[in-house]
């Protein structure tokens, strides 16, 4: 049990990468519960995206253990059982949407009907047959998440999938997290956009590739007394740059 008093849905102990001979994680300690919408925030470049790649498998890491639903990040046993989205789209830019989606379905032997109803939960029934080369960043962003959601994972991991999409969407979107966590699903959000950090039920705020915090969004604005997260969050930032400093 994590410290909510729910399952571990991901466990992280001593996560230490490099690339470029630059450690963009930093001997890394975590664990997120299970049906829940947990936040990865924190500035671009300071190693969301690299964290998250440890998670799904395809980061080589220096040390450190990465646990997925109970199995090591990457097990084949793993693939129907967690979606990523990645920040680039990663569908066929020759295909409508619901080409993308079929075909994504019939990689995961799942019916076709799951497609026409994933483009419908993210708001694309009406372009579906709109060719994803054509479509705007936003709307090839939501293909990605449509072709996520086929097989119904029980973990899904989301790189920033909210940029560039007008706040009537993200709010839609939002909301459709959180119906998926209640249908006992979990998610891990990625964004630089600290408004959206209210929108989690427990955050990681993450800098420079070291953990500053990790807990709920009313916890962090009690612990800094701040009211606004973004304060919170650059408050907590200067007590690491102290603690630094002072070690």
């Amino acid at each position: 049990m994590g410290r909510t008093g729910r399952p571990e849905a991901i466990r992280v102990r001593g996560l230490l990468v490099e690339r470029g001979g630059r450690r963009v994680i930093d001997d890394m300690d975590c664990s997120v519960p299970s049906g829940r919408v947990t936040g990865l925030l924190g500035p671009s470049g300071g190693g969301k995206t690299t964290f998250m790649r440890c998670l799904v498998g395809v980061q080589r890491i220096v040390s450190g253990e990465v646990t997925v639903l109970g199995l090591p990040a990457g097990a084949p046993a793993l693939r129907r059982r967690v979606g990523y989205v990645t920040q680039s789209p990663s569908v066929y830019p020759d295909l409508t949407a619901a080409a993308n989606a079929r075909y994504f379905a019939a990689v995961q032997g799942v019916p076709a009907a799951a497609a026409d109803r994933a483009l419908r939960d993210v708001g694309l029934a009406e372009d579906a047959d709109r060719l994803v080369g054509r479509m705007s960043g936003g709307q090839r962003a939501r293909v990605s998440l449509a072709c996520a959601l086929l097989a119904s994972p029980e973990l899904l991991v989301l790189d920033e999938p909210t940029v560039g999409l007008d706040p009537v969407l993200r709010r839609d979107l939002w909301r459709m997290f959180h119906d998926l966590a209640g249908d006992g699903a979990t998610l891990l959000v990625s964004s630089h956009v600290m408004d959206e950090a209210g929108r989690c039920d427990d955050l990681l705020l993450i800098r420079e590739g070291r953990l500053v915090a990790h807990d709920t969004p009313d916890e962090l604005r009690r612990v800094t007394g701040q009211d606004d997260l973004e304060s919170a969050f650059l408050a907590l930032a200067e007590r690491d740059d102290s603690a630094r400093v002072a070690a």
